[in-house]
């Protein structure tokens, strides 16, 4: 049996995020519209640590 990533709350704020991205909502810090996915999931990432959920931490 795998080990999960991130716990369910991470995982459904990461979801929320990337929910945002997908109707075109997600704007970064300066304002502008986000196009990537790479940076909508950075995006939702981010957001989970600032609230204190479980993530893994970055690798090297």
């Amino acid at each position: 049996m795998a080990n999960k990533k991130y716990s369910d709350k991470a995982s459904d704020k990461i979801g929320e995020v990337m929910h945002e991205f997908k109707e075109g909502k997600l704007k970064s810090s300066n304002g502008d519209k986000v196009t990537d996915r790479k940076q909508a999931v950075a995006i939702g990432i981010s957001e989970a640590k600032e609230k204190g959920l479980k993530v893994p931490k970055e690798k090297k």
